[in-house]
């Protein structure tokens, strides 16, 4: 599905690489990134859609992404980054179609409204269409930039920590909706998260990067997700049980770092 090959990247060419031919491969449907703060997570992702110059090559589907110009890879991929803007005149209705700027024409069609209503509908918000963006919480303006990264219907979906600012059903009700999303629309969705117990309930494929940013482990959550794991990635000690579904929960106990 996803291949990453060889991908070296630095943001200063004094500094040290964020990444040195690190070589990954993703599988079809949902797969979760995992790893510590400053581990490359979100760097990866830019990389992927293309916002960084990096060394290496990514493939999706057998397309060299590294070699195809930035109009189609917009066209194949939408990427939800954590920045998200705050504040704007547009309704919900007008931010969700901005999603569908590479097929909208100068007239909004039925087509287009179509869509928005249906995404809307499917993330449960469809009662916001009408309000005004920047009078939103927190937690409905991320749902909002939800909806306008997968209005578009691509074919490769980069979420960078989409449950951030949700509550713990909507947290819930993402991810769920994502699995459907997934099976109905034949796409494949790469995700940071932090819940490592969020990721291990849904996740198809875990990808854990490490905080020097190289591959620690990648497979599904039974087998990556281990007591060594959360010592030698997070530095954290914690048991792991399997739930009535044959899923780990992992209950965290302490810091192992030592405190002066």
């Amino acid at each position: 599905m996803l291949e990453i090959k060889e991908l070296s990247f630095s943001y200063n060419k004094y500094k040290k690489n964020i990444f040195e031919n690190l070589s990954v491969n993703f599988a079809r449907g949902f797969n979760v990134i995992l790893g510590p703060n400053g581990a490359g997570k979100s760097t990866l992702l830019k990389a992927i859609f293309g916002l960084l110059r990096y060394q290496g090559n990514i493939y999706y589907e057998g397309i060299n992404l590294s070699k195809i110009n930035f109009n189609k890879k917009i066209e194949l991929i939408s990427y939800l980054p954590q920045m998200d803007l705050n504040i704007s005149p547009l309704t919900v209705l007008e931010m969700v179609l901005l999603g569908r700027l590479p097929e909208l024409n100068q007239k909004i069609s039925d087509e287009d409204i179509k869509a928005v209503t249906e995404i809307l509908k499917a993330l449960n918000i469809e009662d916001l269409i009408t309000r005004t963006f920047s009078e939103l919480s927190g937690g409905q303006k991320k749902m909002v930039f939800i909806a306008q990264t997968l209005v578009r219907n691509p074919k490769l979906i980069l979420l960078d920590e989409p449950t951030n600012s949700l509550d713990l059903q909507k947290q819930l009700e993402l991810c769920q909706f994502l699995q459907n999303f997934i099976n109905s629309k034949k796409v494949d969705i790469v995700v940071i998260l932090h819940d490592i117990n969020l990721a291990v309930r849904y996740a198809d494929h875990i990808v854990i990067l490490s905080n020097d940013g190289k591959l620690y482990n990648s497979g599904e959550a039974k087998k990556v997700i281990t007591e060594k794991m959360l010592r030698e990635v997070y530095g954290v000690s914690g048991d792991i049980i399997l739930d009535d579904e044959n899923k780990p929960i992992i209950s965290v106990k302490k810091s192992i770092r030592n405190f002066l």
